[in-house]
């Protein structure tokens, strides 16, 4: 949704780079092009306004001019303002003393209020919870209905005691859920409300008669992400109308100019909480606006990369693998990288997980692109085949391979592509768990070809290549053509200017990891 205002603003940033000193003139022209990346983004403008104006104040001071690096002190300020139009720190919520805390949503009709509910008390049940879903919605068509099939496919009670579709009322059934909910000890209970599809006065009545007879520690304005400026305005309109204590940002996965749900925590003063951002229940997650903000600014988002990590793989899992790789190359098998693709698969959309990645915005075409299948494929290829294949494959002969293939529905040709990228893979990840670093970079520190001591003198004398000549007049020459090729060649032995790229010599383990030519 954010992909147009983090290319501007890139963009933009891009220009900065490379300058020892910024003047009044370089800054005002980059404020002019972050107003214009803000108002296509379709920011509020009294929000555009003044965030602009608090970036010039800060560029313009001290803080710019004496830095070492300019261009990346104003970044920082960016994403410092960035993090306060989003509302500052991460906002949590507000739990009672005394169980069932009630929760309640509001929004207009269509905004993802009953799907975001079932994906609410799936993440409060993750967190150790005993969530209720209450459908007090009974005025939209199979409204209750959807909320019981979200409540299943969440695994988290409903309370639906009237069949909806115009018939019972919503104020009774929410006040008769908190006497339900106490009494078969759920000690969260979420009532999902009926919407319209503009602010009408009985909409705004309704909401205001479910709050009081439930007095919710929390109201939740659900807003859509997608609709633009009517963000704002709704917000505004909910805020005198009924008064929310969060905002929930829905449909962030939409290619829509997201600005306006930016906009909405400063206009109103209410933080976003939560952020759903695709169809499926675990699509969802608390709303923290420094994360945020990095990933606008392109920065990636590794906090929440980790997290999920975290929450998907086993730290036992971990240190037996680790614990294989040490031993051996050969200890990891093709079950084993299996599995490790499974876990990754079970983290999420793998184009959403290099999303987070800093850097990645500049392949942003590539990773949309991403056939997601591919995954699928790979774990049926490896399926395919028989234990014995799967623990050594190296016994995969052409025989093998055309019956794996038939097998698991592909070409010939990709199991070869998968038995040898497994291969490159192991090696890797091997020489890095014996290392601990990336291999064939001699001379860093705790990285294969370091060494220390004695042995370091050896390997230096072992890696320099030709040996001398005996002829001092040839030596000479020898020596001055060396120091010649070393002054012009770039960083890391590098052919510099003038020299022939093909003289340069990948080591052996990046040249295998090379498609063949």
């Amino acid at each position: 949704m954010f992909d147009t205002l983090s290319d501007r603003l890139s963009a933009t940033f891009k220009n900065l780079r490379g300058k020892g000193r910024l003047s009044e003139a370089d800054i005002d022209a980059t404020a002019r092009e972050i107003r214009i990346a803000l108002l296509e983004a379709d920011v509020a403008l009294p929000v555009v306004r003044a965030f602009i104006k608090q970036v010039k104040e800060r560029a313009l001071g001290a803080e710019v001019s004496q830095a070492l690096n300019p261009a990346q002190q104003v970044i920082k300020i960016v994403n410092e303002e960035l993090v306060g139009i989003l509302g500052g720190e991460t906002r949590r919520l507000r739990f009672a003393k005394t169980p069932p805390t009630v929760i309640m949503l509001a929004g207009l009709q269509g905004a993802g209020k009953t799907t975001l509910a079932g994906k609410l008390g799936r993440w409060l049940q993750q967190q150790g919870h005993t969530p209720m879903l209450v459908a007090a919605d009974l005025q939209r068509p199979n409204a209750v209905n959807q909320l019981q099939v979200v409540a299943e496919r969440a695994g988290v009670t409903v309370f639906a005691p009237e069949p909806g579709n115009g018939v019972g009322d919503p104020i009774k059934v929410a006040k008769d859920s908190i006497t339900y909910a106490r009494d078969k000890q759920h000690d969260v209970v979420i009532v999902d409300t009926a919407g319209r599809l503009g602010i009408d006065q009985e909409l705004m009545q309704q909401a205001a008669d479910i709050r009081d007879a439930v007095s919710p520690d929390e109201v939740l304005f659900v807003v859509d992400a997608m609709i633009g400026q009517d963000a704002v305005t709704t917000a505004e309109a909910f805020q005198d109308g009924v008064g929310f204590d969060g905002v929930v940002l829905s449909k962030l996965d939409g290619d829509a100019r997201g600005g306006a749900a930016l906009s909405v925590a400063k206009v109103t003063g209410k933080q976003i909480m939560f952020a759903s951002n695709g169809e499926k229940l675990d699509d969802f997650d608390a709303f923290h606006p420094d994360r945020m903000a990095s990933r606008i600014l392109g920065m990636g988002d590794m906090l929440t990369l980790i997290e999920k990590a975290e929450q998907t793989f086993s730290q036992q899992e971990a240190e037996k693998m680790a614990a294989k790789l040490q031993k051996g190359p050969k200890e990891f098998t093709l079950d084993d990288f299996l599995a490790q693709m499974e876990q990754v698969r079970k983290m999420g959309s793998i184009s959403k997980l290099l999303g987070m990645m800093p850097g990645m915005g500049q392949m942003k075409d590539q990773i949309n692109n991403l056939d997601e299948r591919e995954v699928d494929r790979t774990a049926a290829i490896i399926k395919s085949m028989t234990p014995a294949e799967r623990a050594e494959p190296t016994i995969i002969n052409g025989s093998r391979r055309a019956r794996i293939a038939r097998g698991s529905g592909v070409d010939v040709s990709a199991v070869k592509g998968l038995v040898e990228r497994f291969f490159d893979a192991r090696k890797m990840m091997s020489k890095m768990a014996q290392g601990g670093g990336m291999p064939g970079m001699p001379g860093m520190p705790g990285m294969p070809g370091a060494g220390g001591g004695k042995k370091k003198g050896k390997q230096q004398k072992k890696v320099k290549g030709k040996r001398q000549s005996g002829n001092p007049m040839k030596r000479k020459q020898e020596e001055e053509a060396a120091a010649t090729r070393k002054s012009e060649g770039g960083a890391f032995g590098i052919p510099g200017p003038g020299q022939d790229a093909g003289d340069f010599e990948l080591p052996q383990e990046f040249k295998d990891m090379l498609p063949p030519k």
